[in-house]
């Protein structure tokens, strides 16, 4: 939790996209169909757009912010909400000055713009309220409980993304996949989003993986599919706490993207019972220095085979091969 050394403005403040419109060459705006975003998951995802030329996404904003931002003139004034957009990957900065629906109401609307060139991937949106505290101009007195995610390549408006698996020969691949042509699969973090690289050498896999066999084959399937997203549940992991940007106090920061959502989703059963900052925390200590970190890997391991649903796989399979060899017997 951060401490601000004036006072901040208490309740909730709400953030909402009410439309898109995309931008192509010239003046030609399209509207998307509201299946572009999801006010439950707080996504927009522009790949679903039917025309490719777009340039620039035009997103209709909606804030709400407590009454009390108004009202306390004797502690703050000069209120105004504005929201941000930033994406990590481009160092891009987009914002926008919301406007006041009705005089000394809560509601704030407007427009950001947002120029596809300017993006790569996923950027967060965010609402601050800002106003004059103690004669000092700038100074945020609260901010969007929920951000939204703007993402310039999804289809489809979930805030958790689908897993990539690529299928290539390792024996006669790229040269780094080459050391690797007896690995079934190697997880790769190294993207914009974590791939798992199928061998097509490898005999077998791709039809067990992709098939629909016999019952005896399907629980097969289903086991090693468990045990492909157990190595990536720990791949991920690793490659996340081991990239994190750090405040000059020491205080490590959650990272925007995918790793940032990876932690959060994790660390409450790697480090259980604790608020994911401090959990967070405590986990960078532990790997930067001198002990601690052997002790959690039990913990990332338990976290990995839970998300991957490991012990159910493994026990339908039992089960399965049981009930299968009963039936043979009779």
């Amino acid at each position: 939790m951060r401490a601000y050394p004036y006072k901040r403005l208490a309740g909730a403040v709400s953030l909402r996209v009410t439309a898109v419109r995309l931008k192509g060459p010239g003046d030609n705006r399209e509207q998307l169909d509201i299946k572009s975003f999801s006010v439950v998951e707080r996504v927009v995802a522009l790949g679903q757009a039917e025309r490719d030329d777009w340039e620039s996404a035009r997103l209709t904003l909606s804030a709400t912010v407590p009454i009390k931002a108004t009202e306390f003139g004797d502690v703050w004034s000069d209120v105004s909400v504005v929201a941000v957009l930033t994406e990590k990957a481009t160092n891009a900065r987009v914002s926008v000055r919301l406007e006041q629906r009705t005089p000394g109401g809560r509601d704030w609307s407007g427009n950001l713009e947002l120029w596809r060139a300017d993006h790569l991937d996923r950027a967060t949106l965010t609402v601050h309220v800002v106003a004059t505290v103690d004669g000092v101009p700038g100074r945020a007195i609260a901010t969007s409980d929920e951000d939204w995610i703007v993402d310039v390549i999804a289809e489809a408006p979930l805030r958790r993304r689908e897993l990539d698996v690529v299928e290539v020969g390792f024996r006669e691949g790229p040269d780094w996949l080459r050391p690797f042509r007896e690995m079934p699969w190697i997880v790769d973090t190294s993207g914009e989003l974590p791939a798992v690289h199928l061998n097509t050498d490898f005999e077998g896999i791709t039809e067990l993986v992709g098939g629909n066999g016999s019952s005896v084959e399907g629980l097969v399937r289903d086991l090693l599919l468990a045990q492909m997203c157990t190595d990536v549940w720990t791949a991920v992991f690793h490659t996340a706490i081991g990239d994190l940007e750090i405040e000059e106090d020491g205080t490590p920061l959650f990272p925007e993207d995918w790793r940032g959502e990876v932690l959060r989703e994790m660390l409450p059963d790697v480090v259980p019972g604790r608020p994911v900052e401090e959990a967070l925390r405590d986990v960078h200590l532990r790997r930067t220095g001198a002990s601690g970190w052997i002790d959690l890997q039990p913990r990332i391991h338990f976290a990995a085979t839970r998300r991957a649903e490991m012990p159910k796989a493994l026990a339908d399979t039992v089960r399965g091969l049981d009930r299968f060899h009963r039936e043979n017997d009779a």
